[in-house]
């Protein structure tokens, strides 16, 4: 009998304790009524300073499926990676903690991996199929930035920074290690650096609806993305990440 497919959703979180609770319970419920394998629940606080860990300590208390990661520096794509490289399961996966992505679009990206011989799967904003609600100002943004990213590392994937994602436990070991930023930028690099070593990807439409309380600073955040863009411009052009990434596949087999 072969065993089952475990897997690791991870929900970073920074001073979210008026939500938290109501996030966890949300997507508890669900997972137990629509996810096919055996799903955990990682939150990976990253700083907060508003009793988010408290929180989060009386839901792990609570329920034997959440577990807290606490992190004393702040940073989402370090706790990203924190959660993703101390777990055990054969996916992970993440979701903002506001859940503005469907979580029916949960089992899909897992299904990805487990099914279909993905790697990496990832939600996507900008396809024809998916459904916003946004303000006009964050659209636009987001749209000139994923055709910035198309335009100067020449990307396939459609939406670089939509926060969900399920990566395969052999894409994580090698590819994780490799990422440099601790924030934002952490989604794009993942998928750039997936996509230019060979890894397959799937873009998954979803349908997301805009946080009133994100607290995601937009204009600092596309600055700090478009600074992180030309960094992996310079190092595809010395070929440093196709290096990396047969170094990172021999050390997975």
């Amino acid at each position: 009998m072969e065993e089952p497919i475990l897997v690791d959703l991870v929900i970073p979180v920074l001073n979210e304790a008026h939500v938290l609770e109501k996030s966890v319970n949300t997507v508890r419920s669900f997972l137990k009524e629509h996810m096919p394998y055996p799903c955990s629940i990682i939150i990976a606080d990253n700083g907060s300073t508003d009793g988010t860990d408290r929180v989060a300590r009386k839901l792990s208390d609570q329920f034997p499926d959440v577990t807290l990661l606490r992190l004393d520096v702040r940073g989402r794509g370090r706790a990203l990676r924190q959660a993703w490289m101390q777990s055990t399961a054969d996916i992970v996966c993440y979701t903002d903690v506001d859940l503005s992505t469907e979580l029916a679009a949960l089992p899909k990206v897992v299904k990805a991996i487990a099914e279909e011989g993905y790697d990496v799967a990832t939600g996507s904003r900008l396809m024809r199929s998916s459904k916003t609600r946004r303000s006009f100002r964050r659209e636009f943004i987001s749209r000139c930035y994923n055709l910035f990213v198309k335009a100067v590392l020449s990307t396939r994937f459609s939406d670089a920074q939509c926060g969900f994602k399920a990566v395969s436990r052999k894409a994580v070991n090698a590819i994780v290690p490799q990422i440099e930023d601790q924030s934002w930028f952490f989604d794009t690099e993942l998928l750039v650096l997936a996509e230019k070593q060979g890894y397959r990807i799937k873009d998954i439409p979803v349908i997301w609806i805009e946080d009133d309380d994100s607290r995601v600073k937009i204009v600092q955040t596309a600055w700090e993305d478009i600074k992180g863009v030309f960094r992996l411009r310079r190092l595809l052009r010395h070929g440093r990440l196709v290096h990396s990434a047969e170094a990172g596949n021999r050390n997975c087999t």
